[in-house]
């Protein structure tokens, strides 16, 4: 048989409609357009979003569905920019059915992703991510009673050779290239400036350094050690069903006391907002997040507060006993047993939605800037994973990805079925015609002493 050879095609001038390809639909975006189609998505969306579009002037704008199920798929499909976004959405054609797009219709260009985005206000955006809680309320996923908070950094935008000074707006390298010369190096080279540099205390401080492209950053230290500029995201989860019920960015240079009031503030707004009445009656941290200020604060709050207890010298209360009081009624409810199975239960609750939000869902490194933006990317990335939370209670499956490993197993468990089948029915039988022996008494045999061989294995 000769070997084929590629050529060249000429394409014909007209194609038939129901010749051009069609896609059957991924199975899980399928369920999920369902699920937002019944529950009046595109409708609300557009009722809020209607301000920030003009009437009659204009280009052809993006339907502001189109945009916040383009950044869902983003999480379901781990892709960190709006590049990536607008590329695997004109690769796919499950994609383009799940986003409403017609084969002739082209997929959103990563600019009018990216102006859509700046056009939404963070406000819509939380009303959405409200609307999404709304829904786990309505299958009883949102509880509301008890919610546990942390916080991660997230890696900005913006690299840190480009920061600057805060009072000259000096750059770095001109920055040590001055220090070089004030002690003695005429012409400072870069083995020298580095050198320079080690020696130095104290080099990343926040309050005189910045970064022009990115003035929210900070400078801080990642989760893998790095120092980076980055921004901090708090979450606030609910303990009984992992729902997220409140996300916060602030500076990654803040620390978890100073962050934590206004994470508690949302959550109880939230809640309210879905209940109608405040539901909110006890708080679970780490042991990061202990101070007396916030446990104080807390308590004037109303919330019973379970916060890890860390390893701390005898104190002197100096006459204080309200705050001695707080610190030890915290003390006594987080080390019993009920405080005990909320702490392991928060390691759980909380880390569970870091690792899909920012690990596989590809927000570790932010591709937007400013708090703004960065918030409105995580707000759609905690109601993508509370969505998945409500498509886990409907169908059992809560992401594309887990629906295709369930259907990898059960397609193995059916081949080995049937190839344990087939084994069976071609069992070969003696030539008398009488039937082997059976399982039992094959297994007795074999392990039975006087027949068992050894083998040296040369």
């Amino acid at each position: 048989m000769a070997m084929g050879k590629r050529r060249k095609k000429q394409g014909g001038l007209f194609v038939l409609t129901e010749d051009l390809p069609k896609s059957p639909g991924h199975p899980f975006y399928g369920r999920l357009n369902e699920l937002l189609e019944r529950a009046g998505f595109d409708k609300y969306v557009e009722s809020r979003c209607r301000k920030f579009y003009a009437a009659k002037l204009g280009r052809p704008s993006m339907a502001p569905g189109m945009y916040f199920r383009i950044v869902l798929m983003g999480y379901f499909e781990g892709l960190e920019s709006e590049r990536g976004m607008s590329w695997r959405a004109s690769d796919s054609l499950a994609l383009r059915s799940f986003l409403g797009l017609s084969l002739h219709e082209g997929t959103p260009d990563h600019s009018t992703i990216s102006r859509t985005r700046r056009l939404i206000d963070v406000e819509t955006h939380n009303e959405v991510f409200s609307w999404v809680l709304s829904r786990l309320n309505e299958t009883g996923l949102i509880d509301g009673k008890t919610i546990g908070i942390d916080a991660t950094t997230l890696e900005a935008n913006a690299a840190m050779r480009s920061i600057v000074r805060r009072d000259t707006g000096e750059s770095y390298t001109d920055f040590l290239k001055g220090l070089a010369k004030a002690s003695g190096i005429k012409t400072p080279t870069r083995a020298a400036m580095v050198r320079l540099d080690r020696m130095r205390k104290k080099k990343g401080s926040n309050a005189e350094w910045m970064s022009e492209s990115d003035p929210d950053s900070r400078i801080a230290k990642m989760k893998d050690g790095r120092t980076r500029l980055g921004h901090k995201a708090e979450q606030a989860v609910d303990m009984k069903t992992g729902a997220i019920v409140a996300v916060t960015i602030q500076g990654a240079d803040q620390g978890d006391t100073t962050t934590i009031e206004k994470t508690v503030r949302e959550a109880r707004a939230q809640i309210e907002r879905i209940h109608g009445h405040a539901k909110l009656k006890k708080v679970v941290t780490d042991k990061g997040y202990h101070s007396t200020a916030v446990l104080e604060s807390l308590e004037a709050q109303g919330l019973q507060a379970y916060v890890s207890v860390p390893i701390q010298h005898r104190r002197k209360w100096r006459g204080d006993l309200n705050a001695r009081r707080t610190v030890y009624a915290n003390r006594r409810r987080s080390q019993g047993k009920y405080g005990q199975t909320l702490q392991k239960l928060r390691g759980e609750r909380c880390e569970r939605p870091f690792a899909h939000m920012y690990r596989t869902g590809g927000l570790r490194r932010t591709q937007v800037r400013g708090h703004e933006n960065v918030l409105k990317r995580v707000l759609v990335h905690s109601s993508a994973f509370n969505l998945s939370l409500l498509m886990r209670t409907i169908c059992g499956v809560g992401t594309p990805r887990s629906l295709q490993g369930r259907i990898r197993a059960v397609l193995a468990t059916l081949a080995s079925l049937f190839s344990t089948i087939e084994r069976f029915l071609r069992r070969p039988r003696d030539v008398r015609g009488v039937s082997r022996p059976s399982v039992d008494q094959r297994i007795d045999d074999v392990m039975t002493p006087a027949k068992v061989a050894f083998t040296t294995g040369c």
